[in-house]
């Protein structure tokens, strides 16, 4: 193939890989573009082979990603093309190990470890756009709960690039081929099928009433939070409605309260009458209230992003301060370098400061593990979660900003994914959507729509049960990323070691005297 049908066939596979992504939703194109990319890879150089893995990642990460336009178009290129780059390391790894039988094994576990140097560098990683997070509603879906997103992502590359074998074996070996694809496919579908997290109560655990408010925001965009009274006032007013509700007997009274990350961009420490407000309206439905709040906001000290318990006669208490903040966007990496040269940055004059304890929190019968937004997207987070007590995973998140892209639901169908991974109730309560109550087989009991003031409310089961992707999930993926390297490593050292063994074997070099005395000898 020349290289630049290679290079075409990858942008292709990458704008088919972002389709697999809400808003376009078409998951079963997962398997093509994985196998498109290594039939692009396959017969090039390792050289090559990142050239035409990071046309793949750049195109991939900039259609699935455009809603990173609305903080700047240079935001959206830039993250486009860095990001684009890991996946030159792919193409580098399926051209390195393409010289194996095993190569699709070997491709497929490139794919997991690609994916998680993503979630690691730079600063912290950005784990978006990960295989597994396309796959809500398929039958591999249910895998999260034995292998995780890594696990999930290894048996989706390797379906794709057990296609991609096939096209190559399928002239010379028809049954071989069709095999080696219906196989792995039969295989997914058959542990998929395996009911998995049963929802329904029976854990030992009484049932909890769980109350998430969506009181949405005044404006959209960057400009969604400029009026921030407004902002609190709103989730006052929706839980102050669910307490008339109450109070008329047309609903019962919630177990715990949720409100969302940035339901109040005033602090409540340091603003009276931000926390009076607060107070008032816990005390309306007397439950407890998990609340997302900005605290601090000085310009030497910094800011904090943090989810506090409040008691339901309207005191706080407890708190978690997020620990993964989101870079450019929660504070500037390099900002003495950078600020100075990029004024769109002034955006963000204060960094915040990240948080040092996981999020789980006694509030009223259960303990609910918090992530704040982004963090849902990390599986060292959720894990530690667990790990730590949590019996229902709760995402408060503020997604205002990209009211009207995909983001809100690429980071909802996340949210979905961790439910079934943990095997726990996921709490979703947002600004202004996507809000919703998530069983843990995946299933959304209760959704609230965009741009509405809605309250949704649910009895969900806590759990202390740990599932296998949890207890081995680190495990497995590095255990599946270091093969993936080994592979990579032999493969470009047999590379090198057949070059020079056919640098040797070729014939010596003839000297320019000797080639003209030849010539003479034979005109004489």
């Amino acid at each position: 193939m020349p290289l630049p049908a290679r290079l075409l066939v990858a942008a292709l596979a990458g704008a088919a890989t972002a389709a697999a992504f809400e808003p376009f939703t078409l998951p079963y194109l997962l398997p093509v573009s994985v196998a498109a990319l290594a039939l692009a890879c396959r017969g090039t150089t390792p050289g090559l082979g990142f050239l035409v893995g990071s046309v793949f990642g750049t195109a991939f990460m900039l259609l699935l990603l455009p809603w990173l336009q609305v903080i700047g178009t240079a935001a959206w290129v830039a993250l486009s093309v860095v990001e684009g780059l890991f996946y030159g390391l792919l193409g580098l790894a399926t051209a390195a190990v393409s010289r194996f039988r095993a190569w699709p094994v070997l491709a497929a576990a490139a794919w997991t470890g690609v994916e998680a140097l993503r979630g690691l560098v730079p600063f912290g990683g950005f784990p978006w756009g990960r295989l597994a997070f396309a796959t809500v509603d398929t039958p591999v879906a249910p895998l999260m709960a034995y292998f995780g997103a890594a696990g999930v992502t290894f048996v989706v590359a390797l379906i794709g690039n057990a296609l991609a074998w096939a096209v190559l074996t399928y002239r010379h070996m028809p049954v071989r081929a069709a095999s080696g694809v219906v196989l792995p496919v039969l295989l997914v579908g058959g542990l998929g099928a395996v009911p998995v997290n049963d929802p329904s109560p029976g854990t030992g655990q009484p049932a909890v009433s769980v109350a998430a408010v969506q009181g949405n925001v005044p404006g959209r965009g960057l400009e969604a939070f400029a009026e921030r009274r407004a902002v609190l006032d709103n989730h006052v007013s929706a839980t102050e409605d669910l307490a008339a509700r109450i109070d008329a007997g047309e609903v019962a009274r919630p177990d715990v309260l949720v409100w969302p990350e940035n339901s109040s961009d005033i602090d409540p420490y340091a603003d009276p009458t931000a926390r009076s407000a607060i107070a008032g309206a816990v005390r309306s439905v007397g439950a407890p209230l998990l609340m997302g709040t900005v605290v601090g906001d000085r310009p030497q000290g910094g800011w904090r992003n943090r989810a506090i318990v409040w008691s339901p006669n309207g005191e706080p208490g407890a708190h978690y301060d997020k620990i993964h903040p989101v870079p450019f966007g929660e504070y500037i990496p390099l900002r003495s370098l950078l600020a100075p040269r990029v004024p769109a940055l002034d955006q963000i004059p204060n960094d915040m400061v990240p948080g040092t304890r996981t999020g789980v929190l006694e509030v009223g019968p259960t303990r609910l593990g918090a992530l704040m937004c982004f963090e849902v997207a990390y599986d060292g987070l959720l894990r530690d979660l667990v790990d730590e007590g949590a019996q229902v995973v709760v995402v408060p998140t503020n997604n205002a900003t990209y009211t009207g892209t995909g983001q809100i639901q690429q980071q909802f169908a996340i949210s979905r994914l961790r439910a079934i991974e943990t095997g726990r109730f996921v709490v979703v309560a947002a600004t202004n959507g996507v809000s919703g109550i998530v069983a843990p087989d995946g299933r959304v009991i209760a959704k609230a729509p965009v741009s509405t003031q809605r309250v949704l409310q649910a009895a969900v089961t806590p759990s202390d049960r740990v599932t296998l992707a949890v207890r081995s999930g680190a495990w497995l993926e590095l255990a599946v990323a270091l093969s993936g390297l080994a592979g990579v490593v032999c493969g470009i050292l047999l590379g090198r070691r057949d070059r020079r063994r056919s640098a040797g074997d070729s014939p010596a070099p003839v000297p320019v005297e000797a080639q003209a005395t030849s010539m003479e000898t034979g005109r004489a």
